[in-house]
């Protein structure tokens, strides 16, 4: 049937494609392990180029009707998207890390310890916040009580008050942003092309469909990026 054909040809062009931001992901991280932030951004462009191809991909699966998905869907079995080593790894690179998760690739030879490693390795992100830290931008907030995550929040409204595009840390936040923006898009269309074509039939792989979805569009990568806009002061715009 040619519109299964799709469906699976599709599935493995999100792979290799989960692959190619897994690797430039993973490129960036190292550079900033070693204070190249420019590199590192360049690499995060490439990584989000490569996010707006998954999300294209879901204009391909919205072509087939649900009557033509429910023809095969059958035939899929226990099989599901949540069970991507790939898509899993990628989200242990960004910085979502689920013991629960990684636990369902366990009996996988060959791709059990590759998910291992990459559960306990620190994230681009981690990494990104060591790099404020050692820049004089970040503390652990102890020293006036804060909690991290209200360290890391100052921290990266300080890098948007006090440096503009000519800074290396301001392009590095706003090239983590798209990063961010452009997997809460591919979330995004993957809720509403799941629930225009079965509704709130339960999803596969154990999951609850449409509520599964629903929680993982609404979650953020790197959130004390997002959530520093709200510390902006209203001379943002006017680098010196």
């Amino acid at each position: 049937m040619p519109v299964e054909m799709t469906f699976y040809l599709i599935g493995q062009a999100k792979e290799l494609l989960f692959k190619l931001v897994h690797e430039e992901v993973s490129a960036a991280r190292l550079a900033l392990v070693v204070d190249r932030a420019d590199e590192a951004t360049w690499n995060l462009r490439r990584a989000t180029a490569a996010l707006g191809s998954l999300t294209t991909t879901w204009d391909v699966l919205a072509g087939i009707s649900p009557a033509e998905f429910n023809a095969f869907r059958e035939h899929l079995g226990a099989a599901s998207g949540i069970d991507s080593y790939m898509y899993r790894m990628l989200e242990f690179a960004l910085g979502r890390k689920s013991e629960a998760m990684a636990r369902r690739h366990a009996d996988v030879a060959g791709v059990s310890e590759s998910v291992h490693r990459a559960l306990f390795r620190s994230s681009v992100y981690d990494e990104a916040l060591g790099l404020l830290e050692r820049r004089g931008l970040l503390d652990d907030g102890s020293g006036d009580g804060a909690p991290a995550t209200e360290a890391a929040r100052r921290a990266w409204a300080r890098v948007y008050d006090e440096h503009g595009p000519s800074s290396d840390l301001f392009r590095l936040g706003e090239t983590l942003m798209d990063v961010a923006h452009a997997f809460s898009q591919w979330r995004a269309l993957h809720l509403l092309l799941v629930e225009r074509t079965i509704g709130n039939k339960p999803g596969t792989g154990g999951t609850t469909g449409i509520d599964w979805l629903r929680q993982a569009a609404e979650h953020r990568f790197f959130p004390e990026l997002w959530e520093a806009r709200s510390l902006l002061s209203s001379s943002s715009a006017a680098w010196s």
